[in-house]
């Protein structure tokens, strides 16, 4: 059992309340896991990517920005928030950053021009402070609160998961298919990081996207390709989508109003946002893929 949030802006005005309204949303679905917890921003695109990178051990991120500048041969912006560092790489400079900073030992968490992801093993209130989410802005964002079942509770095993630029996911449910999957995806070149099953479901719809497929027939391919339980919801640079196994047997609701679209594990992570007594709301159906893009 986890916790699934989701929220689309569809309006600018509200972009500053963003990481405000999310936060609340997260810190409701707590007891549908409290072993972690995560959650996607998307802001502003940025002249170049955005690389979120972890450490269990802050320190490891003194002289960072010295250290890059070094090896690459350009200032690196780099932004400290708690065990996570968010850094500004020139397009041409990914690969030679990618290498740079998984020699140091820190995990890349996302890369993308509009993406941040942070996410850390404890209570969601407890995750949020520690970065600062409430004071984040931007058009659409995806979070997670994790009980976990199938693997260990550690900060890699924690949603959401980013297997491509400015795409992640974040999961409810159960994969039986996912050591089948992992080594399909392997033998196309597509390499997983954790033992999570979650993973493998990023990776299946970063893969399908990678070879032209538009999102909504990523998410289609999961109901073909993936075996077992799940609801789905990933996000792009440009939305987000949903998608719920044929079963439907992970809660899952859905709320529309002209300044947003909202998804949640539980109608209760809706209370707090603006003009939810108006909208329209509904159980999204099984096997079909619901997505928002700009």
């Amino acid at each position: 059992m986890c916790g699934i949030v989701g929220l689309f802006l569809k309006k600018d005005e509200l972009r500053p309340r963003l990481g405000d309204m999310l936060t609340d949303m997260l810190i409701t679905m707590t007891d549908r896991g409290p072993d972690s917890a995560g959650i996607a921003i998307y802001g502003d695109a940025a002249d170049g990517l955005k690389f979120t990178v972890q450490s269990d051990d802050p320190a490891a991120f003194d002289g960072l920005a010295e250290a890059l500048e070094t090896t690459l041969g350009v200032t690196i912006p780099v932004t400290l928030k708690d065990t996570h560092a968010v850094l500004l790489v020139p397009a041409e400079k990914e690969a030679a950053a990618i290498e740079a900073l998984e020699a140091r030992g820190l995990r890349i968490m996302g890369i993308g021009e509009a993406m941040e992801i942070f996410k850390e093993v404890g209570l969601p209130k407890d995750v949020a402070a520690r970065f600062g989410l409430r004071e984040m802005g931007g058009s659409h964002g995806i979070g997670h609160t994790r009980m976990a079942t199938e693997s260990a509770v550690t900060t890699l095993g924690a949603h959401p998961f980013s297997t491509a630029e400015d795409q992640c996911l974040v999961h409810n449910g159960s994969l039986s298919n996912h050591n089948d999957m992992r080594r399909k995806l392997a033998k196309k070149g597509v390499f997983t990081k954790t033992e999570n099953d979650t993973e493998v479901g990023a990776a299946y719809i970063s893969s399908r996207i990678a070879e032209g497929a538009t999102l909504g027939e990523a998410l289609e391919g999961t109901l073909k390709d993936l075996d077992g339980f799940f609801t789905f919801v990933t996000g792009t640079k440009t939305g987000f989508g949903v998608v719920r196994d044929p079963i439907a047997c992970k809660p899952a609701v859905m709320a529309e109003t002209d300044d947003y679209v909202a998804f949640a594990s539980e109608y209760r992570a809706f209370a707090d946002l603006p003009g939810i007594d108006t909208a329209r709301v509904w159980e999204p159906e099984p096997a079909t893929v619901y997505f928002w893009e700009r």
